[in-house]
């Protein structure tokens, strides 16, 4: 094993524990922060450390195309690029190059596109996914796959689960193993259970040291992203961090790591704070509605972020009406700091053992809504 990965406390499926990578470690469960662009929007990478984040992910299809792998390798690698002494785990391009509807054309051997920056022509094959990934220095290297889409008959979805399996492989094959360094795969198949458990099977066969499910929070809808989930994990193996991609709303990684998942990653809090919504205890709240106007009191009493403990309601609405540039960067901070919040939460609820209480008060306090309006 070229990383360490522990878990000493249960509570039902739900997992805490701890992965050691050449930057760092990671408590988990973790969410990462989406630092797409070798950098979280509206935050400074000491800020998003403050928010108690311990692992960022990086995207390897925007990173390909500007500044390119090869100036950021030139440069010290994204560590030294972006300045984050963390650990960073870099997807591997599949689900942007996959979006590139009219841009792109998929052979067996990878996908030809064109960029949405300036219309050039590029290859990203799984060697070159990978290659692109050591240029980066990333701790967590993910296996290039394509996104099935949703929906997609059995067939479909059968026909590109067997193809991301294939480049799995390819995926193994090209990775350099070097110390506190690894590579992830993916688990695909859609929402049809006997799809995942061949996906599982294929990926176990080829051997990696943490598995992601992906293909999901893609329009299926919670209920059923969890019944997915409850038929794949079981079948991951038990000492391997576990990861659902691109997920999501704070019910969602509740519900979630209930059902055994270690680490997440999401645009919404870093998304959602550029748009003047706040993701608190409470629910969602929407700082551009008029009845924040003339409001004295903090977005979260109970919050210790610097938008909750410096700035009152009306002040972050007067942000958003002004379309002043502080505006997303406290309700970045502010949604950033609540899911680090939630997810330190999560991991004390497992070691006591009272994850199922906790749940159940994290429902009670979102159905309740904003406190009322003065």
């Amino acid at each position: 094993m070229s990383i360490g990965f522990e878990t000493w406390a249960r509570d039902g499926a739900a997992r805490r524990g701890r992965l050691t990578l050449a930057h760092g470690t990671i408590e988990t469960p973790a969410f990462m922060p989406v630092g797409t662009a070798a950098t979280v929007k509206a935050m400074r990478p000491e800020s998003v450390a403050e928010t108690g984040a311990e692992i960022l992910l990086g995207n390897t299809y925007h990173l390909m195309l500007r500044p390119t792998a090869e100036r950021i390798a030139e440069l010290g690698g994204l560590h030294r690029f972006m300045n984050w002494d963390k650990p960073i785990l870099t997807d591997s391009g599949g689900f942007q190059v996959m979006s590139l509807a009219g841009r792109r054309k998929l052979d067996k051997d990878g996908v030809t596109f064109q960029s949405h920056i300036d219309g050039s022509r590029h290859r990203l094959t799984p060697e070159r996914s990978i290659e692109i990934q050591h240029l980066l220095g990333s701790d967590v290297t993910m296996a290039f796959d394509e996104c099935t889409p949703h929906p997609a008959t059995h067939q479909q979805a059968a026909e590109s689960m067997r193809l991301s399996m294939q480049w799995a492989q390819r995926s193994k094959d090209a990775f350099t193993d070097r110390p506190g360094h690894t590579l992830f795969g993916i688990v695909q198949g859609s929402v049809y259970d006997d799809l995942r458990r061949e996906s599982v099977e294929a990926l176990t066969g080829i051997g990696f040291e943490g598995y992601a499910v992906g293909g999901l929070a893609v329009g299926e809808g919670q209920e059923e992203m969890f019944r997915v989930l409850e038929a794949t994990v079981p079948h991951l193996p038990d000492d391997a961090p576990r990861y659902l991609m691109g997920v999501g709303k704070p019910g969602d990684l509740v519900g979630a790591v209930m059902r055994g998942i270690d680490m997440f990653d999401c645009v919404l809090p870093s998304r959602s704070g550029r748009t003047g919504q706040a993701q608190t205890r409470r629910g969602p709240v929407n700082l551009r509605n008029a009845r924040h106007a003339a409001d004295p009191r903090p977005l979260d009493a109970d919050c210790a972020c610097p938008a909750c403990t410096g700035y009152s309601r009306a002040y972050l609405h007067h942000l958003q009406k002004a379309d002043e540039i502080l505006g997303p960067m406290l309700l970045t901070w502010h949604n950033l700091h609540y899911y680090q919040e939630l997810m330190a939460g999560l991991r004390g609820a497992v070691e006591t053992g009272t994850l199922a209480d906790f749940a159940a008060a994290f429902a009670e306090q979102q159905a309740a809504g904003d406190i009322a309006a003065l």
